[in-house]
């Protein structure tokens, strides 16, 4: 049996190589982990939650650049470690001011601070300066040009660094989402399938009448119940994802308890949950990971409007459907890249776990062997 099933997952790993679009959409996912894990060191922005704000440089187009007078703030000094800057970033300790054009003047800095495109005021601002420090290192110490590649908001944030870190979002909310659904739904559904009678009847009854309540009406219940946040919307997009697994596994359950392997071991005299956990789901997986994938993809775009419609995560938490919520008004003025950017994102992501869920079903499918 080990040598049939490590055979078994050879085949299906061959298989899965050979579809390209399922391969593709592997390579996007673990891109987006990666991205996810290590956000906070990719992004230009590494402060928390990506929310350094500049208002004067608001809803600029993709490509935009900036020029910045940096003074060092004691205020927010903060050294921060490698493991806190991964998972939190790292608080500024400088102050950024939006310029046009500087000048040095003895020990201090003449600067023309940016207002907006017609409007600047100049400022003074004394530097500490050691000997034997150039000018051109006063001046590198001090003026920084920063380009934004996907433009900024309305607050002046940049676009690029909040979607690194809001992938963190769509991944977790998948990942806990579907955790919580596999739980469940495998649990009553392997319940349902092999004992049947009684506990088929109420397992099944209490699957429909959940099912026969609108997803987005049961998550928008659960969520005023457990309240807003970070890790509420993770739940209810999970308790309302359970039902599809459980029909699933349990249709999966009733197949294979008929089969000959099963037979004998109950006339070995092994226990029921031993033979639901050692012999029957092993050779179900390839349907849960189909639906697992599915379930992750639709776990994402639940959470996305959610978001947008201001009952999932709370700014300045990055999310993408919260970006596009904050953006969407530019859609129809000078900058729509604002709201279509994380609208993308979430459209690749989608993509990519729904062609891998394709290609794990081909893959898994008895009939292709």
């Amino acid at each position: 049996m080990p040598e049939q099933s490590h055979s078994f997952k050879n085949q299906t790993w061959r298989r899965l190589k050979k579809n390209k679009g399922a391969m593709f959409g592997l390579v996007v996912i673990a891109l987006a982990f990666f991205i996810a894990l290590f956000g906070y060191w990719i992004a230009p922005d590494n402060s928390p939650n990506a929310d350094w704000q500049t208002v004067e440089i608001a809803a600029k187009k993709p490509g935009y650049t900036q020029l910045f007078f940096r003074v060092a703030d004691s205020l927010n000094s903060f050294p921060g470690s490698f493991i806190l800057t991964l998972t939190s970033g790292r608080r500024a300790n400088y102050r950024y001011i939006p310029i046009t054009s500087y000048s040095i003047k003895g020990d201090s800095f003449l600067i023309n601070k940016y207002v907006d495109e017609d409007t600047s005021t100049m400022l003074l601002y004394p530097v500490q300066k050691f000997p034997g420090v150039t000018k051109e290192k006063l001046i590198s110490q001090h003026i920084i040009s920063k380009k934004y590649w996907l433009g900024t908001d309305k607050f002046g944030r940049d676009i690029l660094s909040r979607l690194i870190i809001g992938t963190r979002v769509s991944l977790a909310v998948g990942l806990i989402a579907v955790f919580i659904s596999l739980t469940i739904g495998i649990l009553l559904g392997a319940a349902a399938g092999y004992y049947k009678g009684k506990t088929d009847a109420v397992i099944m009854w209490l699957v429909n009448v959940t099912w026969s309540i609108p997803t987005l009406l049961l998550v928008f219940a659960i969520t005023l119940a457990l309240g807003k946040g970070f890790w509420q919307i993770f739940i209810a997009v999970g308790l309302t994802m359970w039902v599809s697994v459980a029909r699933l596994v349990r249709g999966q359950v009733m197949a294979v308890r008929e089969l000959e392997f099963v037979q004998a071991a109950r006339a070995l005299g092994f226990s029921d949950g031993r033979i639901i956990t050692k012999h029957i789901l092993p050779n179900i997986l390839g349907p849960i990971m189909v639906i697992a994938a599915s379930n992750f993809a639709t776990a994402i775009i639940i959470e996305a409007g959610l978001s947008f419609l201001g009952i999932g995560v709370q700014p300045p938490q990055p999310s993408w459907g919260l970006m596009i919520k904050e953006n969407y008004n530019f859609i129809i003025t000078h900058n729509p890249m604002l709201a279509l950017v994380p609208g993308f994102a979430i459209m690749l992501l989608v993509l990519a776990f729904n062609l891998l869920g394709n290609g794990l079903r081909d893959a898994t499918d008895v009939k292709n062997i």
